[in-house]
């Protein structure tokens, strides 16, 4: 039988190119991960979407164990998953992200 909180992340991975699950929402960030993670994605000007998971522990730790990544926040960029800016910081600096995002993107 498939787990509904499964599902629901894979469904929420495919309607975003750029998903952040972190704390907080996109008006309101809850934590600074969070914060400088929509910072770096904001230089891009590419949509991007936030999922707060603070108030959803089942979710939280489903996260954890399909990433095998345990903080917040988490990026999924084009349904694959990046971590979060302690990754994403060395592949900008690489000049591997706007590639990625223009791929992403069709662009």
């Amino acid at each position: 039988m498939a787990d509904p909180i499964q599902e629901e992340i894979e469904r929420e991975i495919k309607a975003h190119k750029i998903l952040v699950y972190g704390k907080g929402t996109k008006q309101f960030p809850m934590c600074g991960f969070t914060r400088e993670t929509m910072q770096f994605f904001d230089r891009y000007g590419y949509p991007y979407e936030v999922i707060d998971v603070l108030q959803n522990p089942a979710k939280r730790e489903a996260l954890s164990r399909m990433t095998n990544w345990p903080t917040l926040p988490k990026v999924f960029i084009d349904g694959q998953f990046y971590g979060d800016t302690d990754i994403l910081d060395p592949m900008e600096k690489k000049g591997e992200i706007e590639p990625l995002l223009k791929k992403a993107f069709g662009k």
